[in-house]
């Protein structure tokens, strides 16, 4: 399962460009301003993805190397970062194609695919010389931004198929956010307040407060102050299990060299 990793990590970025240079339909930008929510972050909050390719792409390189070809931990998480990964690289034109309920389910998917991943490497009592930096902290990124994401992506279905109401949204909205509350909450505790989850987290979450402290939707400034608290339960669960000593995670875990 290697080189399938490998490719798939490859095929992310070369289909967000096409993405972005409209071959599929209308990018993300535009589709998220047709549907606009009380959820959706701010644009420039999806520049993580960036970051997160990289990082993956970086992770799938060095699994490759022969001292990692046997190991049992990354041959348990291959499969499902493979098929994360593919999962990713599928969202992107089905919903620029409009295909939302096909959508809605690639991102869940693929966030149960990497938050799984990202959870055994989290919690592997021997990890090889730099898997905490090349393999936890990347996948743990990309599984802490689709946690975030994939609730923004209900949100747009639920007004795209105007299936409860478009024009006074914060109630459903404050139960999508608490929905999504606790999935990140159980998600830090698997991961053990990995640094790439609430790192990607809190990058979104602030992206959604930005953007709702300057829209002119009802509700949106409720629903700023509702992602601000959400991201500082996170911080304060991740200073717990930071402290705590059955959850205690080592200093220089993020070192890609360690």
């Amino acid at each position: 399962m290697r080189l399938p990793v490998l490719i798939a990590a490859a095929l992310m970025p070369v289909v967000a460009w096409f993405s972005q240079q409209g071959y599929f339909g209308p990018d993300n930008g535009e589709m998220s301003d047709r549907y606009p929510t009380l959820l959706v972050a701010a644009g420039y909050a999806f520049a993580i993805w960036g970051l997160i390719f990289l990082l993956d792409l970086a992770f799938a390189v060095w699994q490759l190397g022969s001292r990692r070809r046997e190991d049992d931990t990354l041959q348990r998480v291959r499969p499902a970062a493979a098929a994360g990964f593919t999962l990713t690289a599928l969202w992107m034109p089905l919903f620029s194609q409009q295909w939302f309920w096909l959508a809605l389910a690639t991102i869940w998917l693929a966030l149960a695919c990497l938050a799984w991943a990202a959870a055994v490497l989290a919690r592997d009592p021997t990890p090889l010389p730099g898997q905490r930096g090349w393999a936890t902290f990347a996948l743990s990124l990309h599984a802490g931004w689709l946690a975030l994401a994939a609730f923004l992506n209900t949100a747009q279905v639920i007004v795209a198929y105007r299936l409860l109401p478009t024009e006074a949204m914060l109630d459903w909205s404050l139960g999508l956010f608490a929905a999504a509350a606790l999935v990140l909450l159980v998600l830090n505790l698997r991961l053990r307040g990995s640094a790439g989850f609430v790192l990607a987290a809190l990058w979104g979450l602030a992206g959604v407060y930005a953007k709702q402290s300057a829209s002119a939707l009802p509700g949106a400034t409720v629903a700023a102050w509702t992602a601000a608290g959400i991201g500082a339960l996170l911080l304060a669960q991740t200073a717990w299990l930071r402290l705590h000593p059955k959850h205690r995670v080592f200093s220089g875990h993020l070192s890609p060299g360690e």
